[in-house]
């Protein structure tokens, strides 16, 4: 039997649909970079008192995780799936398993749900805190178009635009770096010119300069994109998600990778001249 990958993809399941859609989107993701996939729910219901309910609910629980591995296994043959039913708060079960996971991939159920998106939501908490990138599904959609990254300036967008250079480069799709002009364009500029020269494996690109209101034209965006890809906070944002990865998360039309890892090496010197030959400007 052939040993664990020592990444896997992570994905959390809760038995609804938008669940199942994470787990067809994760399986994908798992065999395009020969990782195994896990699949987890995590149970909390547990009282000593009413053990035969308790017995029930575990059963019920046991049965969302077989169910989510036989959708894995018939979505993307050849897919290395385990399940696993898992005691313990959603969100630190899948926080802790982040930590040695190649990705997590949630489904959008909080939003589904709710008027807002509450900071204590899993889906929240998760795409804040965790330890490797999170990727939220978005339901059945054909998976085409380019990468779009959106650069704000702030190091989790280097971030972002790193993560979606590797994404283009397997894929083998072109990145559309984005940026909203929110002062002026020589401004814009300038940040999309740092953030592309901070990224020197960015190869296949092209530069996208928006107007309007940040979140709301990053949203627009995304109906053309195959996957977008954004840090967790901005450059001025404090809390857990900024004020555009929350309309980002809430809104967006294409599944959505919010990038966590180590911070950027020190990039090599680039020209203006070479970065705008590659855009096309």
């Amino acid at each position: 039997m052939p040993n664990p990958s020592p990444s896997p993809v992570v994905v959390g399941v809760t038995g609804t649909s938008a669940g199942l859609a994470a787990v067809r989107l994760a399986a994908r993701e798992a065999v395009s970079r020969d990782r195994d996939l896990r699949i987890v729910h995590a149970f909390t219901w547990k009282h000593p008192s009413l053990e035969q309910i308790d017995h029930r609910a575990r059963r019920t629980a046991a049965r969302i995780v077989d169910a989510a591995v036989a959708t894995a296994q018939r979505s993307t043959p050849g897919v290395r799936v385990t399940g696993q039913l898992v005691d313990g708060l959603p969100d630190r079960t899948l926080l802790r398993l982040g930590r040695t996971a190649e990705m997590l991939v949630l489904g959008d159920d909080d939003l589904a749900t709710t008027p807002w998106l509450p900071s204590g939501s899993v889906l929240v908490q998760t795409v804040a805190r965790a330890w490797c990138p999170v990727l939220v599904a978005r339901g059945p959609r054909p998976q085409a178009g380019p990468i779009l990254a959106a650069v704000d300036g702030s190091e989790a967008a280097l971030l972002g635009l790193r993560l979606a250079a590797a994404e283009g480069a397997r894929r083998n799709v072109p990145v559309v770096v984005a940026h909203v002009i929110e002062d002026d364009e020589e401004q814009a500029r300038e940040i999309v010119d740092r953030a592309v020269e901070a990224v020197p494996e960015l190869t296949d690109y092209s530069v996208r300069l928006l107007t309007g209101a940040v979140g709301p034209t990053l949203v627009r965006a995304t109906s053309r994109a195959r996957v977008t890809v954004l840090g967790p906070r901005g450059t001025h944002d404090a809390g857990l998600l900024g004020s555009v990865a929350r309309t980002v998360l809430r809104r967006a039309a294409s599944p959505t990778l919010f990038a966590h890892g180590s911070p950027l090496p020190a990039p090599a010197p680039r020209s203006v001249t070479e970065v705008y030959n590659r855009t096309g400007s």
